[in-house]
């Protein structure tokens, strides 16, 4: 058996899992790609055609039906996480390979949500300075105003688990919560402690307005030219859910027109950014390269659940199947 676990960038899949003495029980040879295979189909297909199980980080690597197709010798593949939107489970299905999950703790994505919000309130992307960023002599000293969050007003965009976590720690700062998204109950507003508002309101109130919405058909860009115009000029949007929930042209728009003040996100169009990429190039960006999950303890568990998953396929009993 030959497996493959890719885009460990860190190179630490074998130290936070067992994937050695998998190998030694299932006489398995485990290869490991630290480097990011790119976005060529040809390339990735050359590189993974030998593998009959692969653990997938994420959505780095998408498998949508003509790679899985071109993977004849594939019969599991482990996900990272509890979905993935870039695997086509039907497909996966109709050619036999099992699609495994491992476990999710959305704390880790909630706590880095905050830490942009907070990044963007007092512009640390500005003020920031250590021994690799060097505070600039006479230049340096005091150059922005923050933003207060106590008695701001926060609007969540998707009150689902992660959202949830959001908006508690913005009760905690003291700031008005609002929330909306399609399916959003008053009921269901009201278990969180936050107020349900319609979509226009959420945009045109909000001084932040933060985005956990899954990515799906629907929710595609469903922010764009119209939500941002509602934005006051002085207000900050915050997406740490998928780059595709917010037409990328229209937030370069508004933030080159100054229609918006801040941007603050940690997931893009395409990943690993080109060098040359739009909107981390574009006036009012504070981004991350989409760590919102890369903390120590989810990828002990990601690593941890993939052993168990790929031992559980090969003993005939899979387990956290998705298709």
């Amino acid at each position: 058996m030959r497996i493959a676990i890719l885009d460990d960038y860190h190179n630490v899949a074998r130290s936070l899992a067992d994937f050695d003495g998998l190998a030694v029980a299932l006489d398995a040879e485990v290869t490991v790609f630290t480097e990011h295979l790119g976005h060529e189909d040809s390339t990735v297909v050359q590189a993974l055609q030998p593998f009959d199980a692969i653990v997938a980080m994420r959505e780095r690597t998408p498998f949508p039906a003509a790679r899985l197709a071109a993977l004849p010798n594939l019969k599991l593949l482990v996900t990272t996480g509890r979905r993935n939107g870039s695997i086509d489970l039907q497909a996966a299905k109709n050619q036999g390979i099992v699609v495994s999950h491992t476990g999710y703790v959305a704390t880790d994505a909630a706590e880095h949500t905050w830490a942009l919000i907070l990044s963007a309130a007092r512009r640390l992307d500005v003020e920031l300075f250590s021994a690799d960023r060097p505070l600039a002599a006479g230049t340096g000293w005091q150059t922005t105003f923050g933003l207060g969050l106590s008695g701001k007003t926060l609007g969540v965009y998707g009150l689902g688990n992660l959202g949830a976590k959001v908006a508690k720690v913005g009760l905690a700062f003291g700031m008005r919560v609002i929330a909306y998204s399609q399916n959003l109950t008053k009921a269901r507003a009201t278990e969180v402690g936050v107020e349900l508002v319609s979509e226009a309101e959420l945009f045109s109130t909000s001084d932040i307005v933060t985005v956990h919405l899954k990515l799906s058909e629907r929710s595609t860009g469903v922010i764009g030219p119209k939500q941002l115009a509602w934005m006051r000029p002085d207000s900050i949007l915050v997406n740490t859910s998928r780059s595709r929930i917010v037409q990328t042209d229209a937030l370069i728009d508004a933030l080159d027109s100054r229609q918006l003040h801040l941007a603050a996100v940690d997931v893009f169009d395409v990943e690993p950014l080109p060098a040359k990429d739009r909107l981390a190039a574009t006036r009012g960006v504070i981004a991350t390269p989409h760590i919102g999950y890369v903390t120590i303890e989810q990828f002990e568990m990601f690593y941890r659940d993939a052993v168990e998953d790929i031992r559980a396929w090969a003993s005939g009993a899979p387990i956290r199947v998705l298709s």
